[in-house]
């Protein structure tokens, strides 16, 4: 994890938590499927859900299969959304393409703009 992608992500975390006083976890895939990910696929329908992914530049094959990297954890991501979505959770998904920090960064002015707006700040 990048620090630049660690840091945009902590950003967006902290001001919907901070500013709208919602609870957050953050999570990286496939890892926060076994954990946070069944919290939010078996607990109450009460969550609001933001999902990251992008498309790498570079994907690699995985040996001895017909696919890459890159497809499985597209794969993986997917069935998660559908999961979630099939059990009426309001999830957000988000394609940051090639360039996540600049993905990112965009994502951090409009949460914060958004935010803003919501609370009355001009």
């Amino acid at each position: 994890k990048k620090p630049e992608i660690m840091q945009a992500l902590k950003t967006i975390q902290n001001t919907l938590s901070n500013k709208l006083q919602l609870a957050t976890t953050l999570g990286f895939g496939p890892r926060f499927l076994h954990s946070t990910g069944q919290l939010h696929k078996g607990g109450p329908n009460t969550g609001l859900f933001l999902q990251f992914f992008d498309e790498p530049a570079e994907d690699l094959h995985i040996p001895e299969t017909n696919y890459t990297f890159g497809s499985l954890i597209f794969a993986q991501a997917l069935g998660d959304y559908k999961a979630m979505t099939k059990l009426g959770r309001r999830v957000l998904r988000v394609n940051l393409k090639h360039n996540i920090p600049a993905g990112l960064s965009y994502i951090v002015d409009l949460i914060s703009k958004i935010v803003d707006e919501h609370n009355g700040v001009e």
